[in-house]
């Protein structure tokens, strides 16, 4: 029996925990608003999706619009490049250069000097001759050993004579030998037999060549403007496919050769004024053959001792002389330019002579007959280079001649007048051109009579 104080069963049992009743969820009652409010959602949802598709679509035709565009501009731009490709070809001057020599022809058989020549008889009759056994045959590659060593011109300094023999087949090995070697020690002996101290010791030469022979040589050589039926107009910088067309190696010692005859006047009377005058001429016609550039320094030097070939009282005739006759040999084109720039020098007789041709060409190329400085500047200042149908190609040589002509002529110098009238024609051009001018040379002629404006403001 259990105590009646002890717990009872059921105190012992946990308690059943009951969950809280779910109270019932109330349904929500739409309104008006809510319904409303959806709407209005859903439309920006709409709205949200078109606008996204009408950007995609404008994205789309402006990348179309662009590429167009683009194509556009590209065809605009390609038009530009070629017109100004057009507009530089059109401004590029010209190359220089004319053809001086055609086909040569055949050059004359070397003779030998003639067995009676002193100098070789001396040799083979030498007592040394029992050593080497030279003969007459065999003395033609001796001789020419001789020469190209320097040992016949000690002998001939020796013997203090020149046969005329000896004197002919070295100027022909000079002009027409095929052999450098040989061209070159023939030039050197001559160039030595003509120099002052060869006059100094008192040699005597039996044979001079003459101004015939040099013309000869350069007949041979294919030289075309001195042919009366070849105008400078005709010429042209094509050169023949011809193996024989073109200047030959030995013009190189005929050049020389003229310069040393040109500076022993007080010693030899070689050529006459006249002569010499149609070789300053050939000298300076040599400079148009681009062919001939390597010779540009003995060229200039040739060309200086034929200009001092001439005494003063000879040297202003002989001077308008040579102009006018390179005048009538040369084309009046871009090569007066050059013509005119080739005749450099810092003496009186180059200045003057520099003034001369290109007063002689520009008389020719303004078509006018022998005429004063007033005259010439009148005609140039009356162009009107604002003419679309003028030429502003020839007005940029008319410049180039003009400037050559005013600048070296010592007789205009101090003359007022005439710079007042040139000013007046370099200001027709700097300003009567306009610098959105896109005619062929415009701009050339523009910035040449500007610069040439300019410093004449500064003098």
């Amino acid at each position: 029996m259990t105590d009646a104080y002890d717990p009872l069963d059921f105190e012992f049992e946990e308690p059943i925990r009951i969950s809280p009743s779910v109270p019932k969820k109330k349904k929500k009652v739409i309104g008006l608003d809510d319904l409303l409010e959806d709407h209005e959602k859903e439309q920006k949802r709409i709205n949200e999706r078109k606008s996204k598709r009408q950007k995609i679509k404008n994205t789309s035709d402006s990348e179309e619009d662009e590429d167009a565009r683009e194509k556009e501009l590209s065809k605009c731009v390609d038009k530009c490049q070629k017109e100004m490709d057009q507009i530089n070809d059109d401004d590029e001057m010209p190359l220089w250069g004319i053809q001086v020599f055609g086909d040569q022809k055949i050059f004359p058989a070397l003779e030998y000097p003639e067995p009676r020549s002193f100098i070789l008889q001396s040799i083979v009759n030498n007592k040394l001759n029992s050593l080497v056994e030279l003969t007459i045959e065999k003395g033609e590659p001796f001789l020419e050993g001789l020469l190209v060593d320097g040992w016949l011109l000690k002998l001939i300094f020796t013997q203090g004579r020149v046969e005329k023999s000896i004197s002919t087949w070295i100027f022909n090995l000079m002009l027409y030998s095929s052999k450098e070697w040989l061209r070159k020690a023939a030039c050197e002996f001559w160039c030595s037999i003509l120099s002052p101290e060869a006059n100094s010791s008192g040699i005597k030469i039996d044979w001079l060549p003459s101004y015939s022979d040099l013309k000869r040589a350069l007949g041979i050589y294919g030289y075309l403007l001195d042919s009366p039926s070849k105008l400078s107009s005709d010429i042209d910088m094509i050169h023949a496919d011809s193996d024989t067309a073109g200047p030959p190696q030995n013009i190189r010692c005929w050049i020389k050769y003229v310069a040393a005859c040109c500076q022993v006047r007080n010693m030899h009377v070689i050529f006459s004024t006249l002569e010499a005058e149609d070789f300053l001429g050939v000298i300076i016609s040599l400079f148009l053959d681009r062919q001939l550039l390597c010779l540009s320094m003995i060229l200039h030097a040739c060309m200086y001792s034929v200009i001092s070939f001439f005494k003063d009282e000879e040297w202003h005739d002989s001077c308008e002389r040579v102009a006018k006759s390179l005048c009538c040999r040369l084309p009046g084109d871009i090569n007066c330019l050059r013509t005119v720039e080739s005749i450099s020098g810092s003496n009186g007789r180059s200045k003057h002579l520099r003034s001369a041709v290109a007063k002689q060409f520009l008389i020719r190329c303004l078509n006018e007959k022998e005429c004063d400085a007033e005259d010439i500047l009148r005609m140039l200042i009356s162009i009107n280079v604002k003419d679309k149908n003028c030429d502003l190609s020839k007005m940029y040589i008319y410049l180039g001649l003009a400037e050559n002509w005013l600048l070296f002529d010592p007789t205009l110098k101090d003359n007022a007048k005439i710079h007042e009238m040139w000013r007046s024609c370099l200001r027709n051009c700097s300003c009567g051109i306009a610098i959105t001018d896109l005619r062929s040379y415009a701009s050339k002629v523009r910035s040449k009579a500007s610069y040439l404006l300019q410093g004449m403001a500064n003098k």
